[in-house]
């Protein structure tokens, strides 16, 4: 009697434990599946897909979803069709893809996955020749108003420097980096005008590499910008920007007063020297991680906003620069601060064009 109660007994636990397993197995099925495509570089490029990864682990922090990232073979619109495909294959239920590269791309693919929520940060889904656009309901498209980051870390180094040139790289020439570039010269612009600061920018120091992953090439260009007498480099250029910070880095350590300023994310600690100063000055960001981490939440919330077209910008805190710029002297922390209230209340526009640069 005893041996067949004790086995009973056994049988139970051994139940308990298989439903056990099994309510933890459902439930790991259950969690959200978040899948991301990376651009060309790498997923910590300082740049594109660092910002929008890093977004993606904060939401895996903080509400449990499960995450992976693929990189792509190439950068043609069939490479990343296949990772999208294999994401999707596997069933992750929302696919995050940063930049214009995969406009095409996002454009197959939300018909070919219908089940499948896409992000596309920084483009619209498109057709290879333009001729369609469509943004379907399983698909959201998220831009930025880039030149009003530019703009803000204009007004910043140039009060910070008060004299002198400065410089810009951009990666491709693509509307993005060149809003980054035109917002840049019309913050310098306004800064002269209302602060009283002398800054230049000779069109033969605005340069565009022609690629997002040519460090040699960006580190060659900041260098002769420097030799030039060009104080300050903006670089919006991905992998590019990082041989301009190597530079910077390089010529800061034996004394030289040169800065660079970084974009989409706080580039400070990549600038960081053997002294534990930093070469960067300031960057001008868009809030990458808070678009990636934003869409996963409203997606668990139930309101993925699929078929919209989204644009952010100084007015919903899309942009800016660092709370912390520890280069920054408190003048020039404040009036950039200022610069970026003025263009959230309406009292600054920053022109998406090369209308008004200072010449």
């Amino acid at each position: 009697m005893k041996k067949a109660l004790a086995l009973v007994c056994a049988l139970a636990v051994a139940a308990l434990a298989v439903t056990g397993c099994s309510k933890k197995t459902e439930a790991k099925k259950t969690a959200l599946k978040i899948g991301m495509v990376t651009d060309s570089g790498t997923i910590d490029d300082k740049s594109f897909n660092q910002g929008t990864w890093e977004g993606i682990l904060r939401a895996q922090k903080d509400m449990g979803i499960d995450c992976k990232y693929l990189k792509p073979a190439g950068t043609t619109e069939a490479d990343y069709l296949k990772e999208i495909g294999n994401l999707a294959d596997a069933g992750y239920q929302v696919i995050i893809c940063p930049g214009f590269k995969f406009e095409t791309a996002i454009y197959t693919a939300q018909d070919k996955y219908p089940n499948v929520k896409f992000v596309l940060l920084d483009g619209k889904p498109h057709t290879a020749d333009y001729a369609t656009f469509k943004t379907g309901t399983n698909t959201v498209a998220v831009s930025w108003l880039e030149q009003e980051s530019g703009f803000v870390a204009g007004v910043a180094a140039s009060v910070q420097i008060k004299e002198g040139e400065f410089g810009f790289i951009g990666g491709m020439e693509i509307p993005a980096v060149q809003k980054y570039n035109w917002g840049w010269q019309q913050g310098i612009k306004y800064s002269n005008e209302n602060f009283g600061t002398k800054i230049t920018i000779k069109p033969e120091n605005v340069i565009y590499q022609g690629t997002f992953s040519d460090v040699a090439a960006g580190q060659q260009l900041a260098a002769s910008m420097y030799d030039k007498g060009v104080k300050v480099i903006f670089a919006a250029a991905g992998g590019v920007g990082v041989g301009v910070i190597n530079e910077a880095k390089t010529r800061r350590s034996t004394g030289k007063d040169v800065w660079m300023v970084g974009v989409d994310v706080d580039q400070y600690n990549d600038g960081v020297m053997p002294d534990g100063k930093s070469a960067v000055l300031t960057s001008a960001m868009k809030y990458l991680d808070r678009a990636s981490y934003d869409m996963i939440k409203d997606e668990l919330a139930g309101q993925f906003p699929g078929g919209q077209e989204l644009e952010l910008s100084a007015a919903n805190d899309g942009i800016g620069i660092p709370e912390t710029n520890p280069n920054l002297s408190d003048e020039a922390q404040k009036d950039a601060m200022q610069a970026l209230a003025d263009i959230k209340a309406g009292k600054i526009t920053v022109a998406a064009s090369a209308d008004g640069l200072i010449k």
